[in-house]
Parts: C-alpha cells; sequence; structure tokens
C-alpha cells in the first residue's frame, strides 16, 4: 500500500518534544501499563531519529515493556534511522495509514500536520484515530525548534479530547506566546470571535495580574495566572502539572466556530 500523506521538511533536534514526551509518560502511562502490548508510534519523526529514540526512554519510565516503531513517509529517512534499531525501537516506511499489525496504544505526530490545509486535519484525525487500541492516545501538536514551546491536541479513538498549552517558563514573556505553535486545527482561529482567542486574551490578563508574584519566580506567576484562569475555563490538570509550565484545557472550550 502507497504510504498516505507527504513529507515533511524533516527539521529535528534532540530534546525538542521532552515537554510533550513527560506530559504523554504521565498521563498515559496508566493506559501503557495495563495494555497487553504498549506500542507508540513516532509519526514523521523526521531525517534523524532522536524523537522516537527518547520517545522510548522517557515511556519506559513509565511502561518498561514499551515499544516503539517510528514511521516516515520517505524511505531515505527510514534507511538512515536504521542503525539506531534495537530492541523495542523499530523504523518503518509508512504514513497516516500506520502500517503495524496491532493497533498502537500512543500515536504522537508532532510538527507533521503544520504543512497541510486546515480542511484536511479532521480526515486526518479520524484516520489515525481509527488506528488507535480502545485505550489509545493520539497526541498532535506542533512546537518550536529548540523546544520551548508546545501546543497539542489529545484525541482518544472517540476524537479530541484536551489542549495542552507548555513552555519554559523563564522565555516567556506572556501566555499568547503561545499562538504561535497552536496546531493546524486552531492557529487560524486565533481571531477575535474564537474560543481559542478569548482563551488566550483571558490568559493574558491573569497573567498580567499575577505579576506582583514574578518576584517569587516565574513558576509561582504562572500558577497563579492559572488558578484564575480555572474560574472561567475548564482546565483538567492541576498545581503538578501547572508546576512544569503546563496547562491543560477541554478540546470542547476551545473547538472551532463555537460562539
Amino acid at each position: 500500500m502507497r504510504p498516505i500523506g507527504t513529507a515533511t521538511r524533516g527539521t529535528t533536534n534532540p530534546n525538542r518534544l521532552r515537554r510533550m514526551d513527560r506530559w504523554i509518560a504521565a498521563t498515559h502511562g496508566p493506559a501503557l501499563r495495563r495494555a497487553a502490548l504498549p506500542v507508540a508510534v513516532d509519526l514523521g519523526y523526521g531525517a534523524a531519529p532522536w524523537t522516537a529514540v527518547e520517545l522510548l526512554e522517557r515511556l519506559r519510565t513509565a511502561e518498561p515493556r514499551t515499544a516503539v516503531v517510528g514511521i516516515e513517509i520517505s524511505p531515505e529517512r527510514v534507511a538512515a534511522a536504521q542503525p539506531y534499531a534495537r530492541e523495542g525501537l523499530a523504523f518503518r516506511h509508512g504514513g497516516f495509514e500506520i502500517p503495524l499489525p496491532e493497533r498502537p496504544v500512543l500515536i504522537r505526530a508532532a510538527n507533521v500536520l503544520r504543512q497541510y490545509d486546515e480542511g484536511e486535519v479532521a480526515a486526518v484525525w479520524q484516520r489515525l484515530c481509527d488506528r488507535l487500541a480502545p485505550d489509545g492516545l493520539l497526541v498532535e501538536g506542533t512546537c518550536d525548534e529548540i523546544g520551548r514551546r508546545h501546543v497539542w491536541v489529545a484525541l482518544g479513538p472517540e476524537g479530541p479530547r484536551t489542549v495542552t498549552f507548555a513552555t519554559r517558563l523563564g522565555s516567556l514573556d506572556r501566555p499568547s506566546d503561545l499562538a504561535e505553535r497552536l496546531p493546524k486545527a486552531l492557529i487560524h482561529r486565533n481571531v477575535p470571535g474564537e474560543r481559542v482567542h478569548a482563551f488566550l486574551r483571558d490568559f493574558d490578563r491573569a497573567w498580567a495580574a499575577a505579576a506582583p508574584y514574578t518576584s517569587l519566580g516565574a513558576r509561582q506567576r504562572w500558577i497563579t495566572a492559572v488558578r484564575a484562569l480555572s474560574g472561567d475555563w475548564p482546565l483538567t490538570d492541576g498545581v503538578r502539572r501547572w508546576r512544569q509550565g503546563e496547562v491543560t484545557v477541554e478540546w470542547a472550550a476551545l473547538e472551532p466556530g463555537r460562539a
């Protein structure tokens, strides 16, 4: 079967996806442990296999039986990655069809859909979710080149569940700086009248109101701002994740087209 999709630019760096990986290990670890065969997919890992290698290391802190398969649509990238294959880590040629005999417990697609049109996203999400195990998770999102700023959507077999904003707090001027890393489903919706725009506006206001906490450090300012934000927005996490420079909100609250 011909792979479905088109090749990405392939740019990647070590530790670029560490924030996303740590969130996955923390929140999806129980599902990995429950799985009879905990297989995770790094879809579109790029010109070098660093992200797949690191995903295996980080997920094995949650479940040592985890295996990772890196999938790339470029045969040349798959061939270049083969020297890094080892027990629990394999590389295969493929695309959105996910050419595996088993259904993975995790599919991570980072910086893959930015080159696609917004109108194509829902069909790709559906195709990938259809390949998930019943307890599986799709994590699709975008980050900057060195992993300081991320935004990702988490989806189950039934569809999108949450949106997570994550950042290195020392690099942040205001929360809306993360808008440039919104995934394709949201990045063109950061305009007045859309919910994601209202969320970032309220986040900036809460951040400004928390300015007196700056003397205690960026982490305390972030926690204070997120706690204030939780009064108006359906956040799904708590202080333990906020301390990491993260905040997760229900997808339905940001879904495009909602009044």
